[in-house]
């Protein structure tokens, strides 16, 4: 049996689409690589695009849960890493658009001076607790 609690955030955590913590028990703990494409799912060139670059890290990690037997509602705490600060509010809708329920992950935003290709404006990895 797995039990997950995201603990209540204040207006500001919800307002940037974060769980201040969340508890657990039981399951099994999935850690995912970041991930990173300029190309989405159907391997259209998205390199430079932010919008597009997000969704389809969000829909690979969403994948992968899914191989290991849950999905990205499981997902508890995730590290993002961008390469312009003025994403950030960016990537604050683009999340509540990925866990449109309300219970988010706990997050860290990074800002990075580059990435390991061209193109590549952000990284997402993260942490999930599956049955």
């Amino acid at each position: 049996m797995v039990s997950v609690t995201h603990l209540e955030g204040g207006a500001f955590q919800q307002s940037r689409a974060f769980s201040p913590a969340i508890v657990t028990e039981g399951g099994r703990t999935v850690w995912l690589s970041g991930q990173t494409t300029t190309t989405d799912l159907d391997g259209n060139d998205i390199a430079w695009k932010f919008d597009e670059q997000v969704r389809t890290c969000y829909a690979l990690m969403d994948r992968t849960l899914r191989r290991a037997g849950g999905s990205l509602a499981n997902l508890v705490y995730s590290t993002t890493f961008i390469l312009d600060p003025r994403h950030g509010d960016r990537l604050v809708d683009l999340r509540k658009e990925a866990f449109p329920d309300g219970k988010f992950p706990c997050s860290a935003l990074i800002t990075v001076a580059g990435f390991a290709r061209p193109g590549i404006l952000v990284e997402i990895q993260g942490v999930a607790v599956v049955p």
